[in-house]
């Protein structure tokens, strides 16, 4: 639904480049939430704005819907007539909400709609719908100053809704919310997005946002994507930043002579008593340092760290074993900071025996 490739954009800023992007390619399928997480200054906010055009690509494609926005875009600063039609198909929920304050509820929601040239009462009909959909029905004829943060989010929500666009993009739309009411938009952007179809977009900081509500996800770093998956995929990955970020655990060795590892539960395997089989199969001493279990992406997912006597050498089937009962395995390396310990081949097929 969503492509980027090569997406370049370069600032001028007091006469020197300044590089938002360098060369994005993303994709986000028909149907998915996408989310895009980054610190301050990765470049998410640039990708997001060049994904609708608000800003300019310096270089690179945006393919939303199967069509090219950005040779829709021509060359005039302003808009055209087929841009502006694409971008009716792309909705757009702000941090800061945006709201008109001399406007009520209801007229801020029909805003989109007056651009478009519909009558006032297929404005008004509209507008009531979509604010009966965020839960806002008897806040019409109020004004945003009158409205909770998150009621005035819903608010923005209903507007981006209002010209029944494909996909919806949300620029930290909860990064100014408190934890409660951010969980209830959250849960409003997924219930959209299954009840009426819609992709979603969004970007955020904050990786409990991620793991509430995406199916997808993206790690930005200067510009750049740096790791991307389904958050499955990402969880089943060997030395997934992104999953050890949304899952982490932690714990340290006891001791130089030990093997620690991260073993990740999810699916059928978080309901199985893995470990206890472990330990009476091979008869061995198992130490739990830490231990989790939540829901990510709508599943259930569990990931323990344990010790296991003995260099990494010497647990290669017991390791084996974890990853027959269709576990994530990784090797904690015994260095603060350092990568996760190399499996060898030899070491690997050992294991399969």
């Amino acid at each position: 639904m969503i492509t980027t490739k090569g997406l370049t954009k370069v600032y001028q800023s007091r006469g020197r480049e300044v590089t938002a992007l360098d060369g994005v390619d993303l994709h986000v399928r028909e149907g998915e939430v996408f989310g895009v997480i980054g610190q301050s200054g990765a470049g998410k906010s640039s990708l997001i704005r060049c994904v609708n055009l608000l800003e300019r690509p310096t270089a690179g494609t945006v393919t939303v819907d199967g069509a090219d926005l950005t040779a829709l875009a021509g060359r005039g600063r302003r808009p055209g007539k087929d841009l502006r039609a694409a971008r009716s198909r792309i909705g757009m929920v702000f941090q800061h909400f945006n709201l008109l304050s001399s406007r009520t509820v209801r007229d801020n929601v029909e805003l989109p709609l007056e651009i478009l040239g519909l009558s006032g009462a297929e404005r008004t009909r509209r507008a009531l719908e979509l604010l009966d959909l965020v839960g806002l029905a008897d806040k019409a004829k109020s004004y945003p100053a009158q409205l909770s943060g998150g009621q005035k989010q819903r608010v923005g929500i209903a507007r981006a809704l209002a010209g029944n666009p494909k996909v919806l993009l949300s620029d930290e739309a909860t990064s100014a919310l408190d934890p409660e009411t951010t969980r209830s938009i959250l849960q409003l952007l997924r219930d959209l997005n299954q009840q009426l179809g819609l992709t979603v977009l969004l970007i955020t900081h904050e990786m409990d946002v991620v793991k509430t509500v995406c199916d997808s996800a993206a790690l930005m770093e200067k510009g750049k994507i740096v790791e991307t998956g389904t958050l499955t995929d990402l969880l089943a990955t060997p030395g997934s930043r992104l999953a050890r970020e949304l899952f982490p655990v932690t714990g340290d060795a006891s001791g130089p002579e030990s093997t620690v590892i991260d073993v990740t539960f999810h699916g059928e395997t978080a309901t199985q008593p893995v470990i206890s089989q472990l330990s009476r199969t091979y008869n061995i001493d198992i130490s739990i340092l830490g231990a989790a279990m939540d829901t990510v992406g709508g599943r259930q997912v569990g990931r323990m760290r344990i010790e296991l006597p003995g260099r990494y050498e010497d647990n290669v089937v017991p390791v084996g074993f974890l990853r027959e009962q269709g576990l994530q395995v990784d090797v904690v390396p015994a260095a603060p900071g350092a990568e996760p310990a190399p499996v060898t081949e030899a070491l690997v097929k050992e294991a399969a025996k």
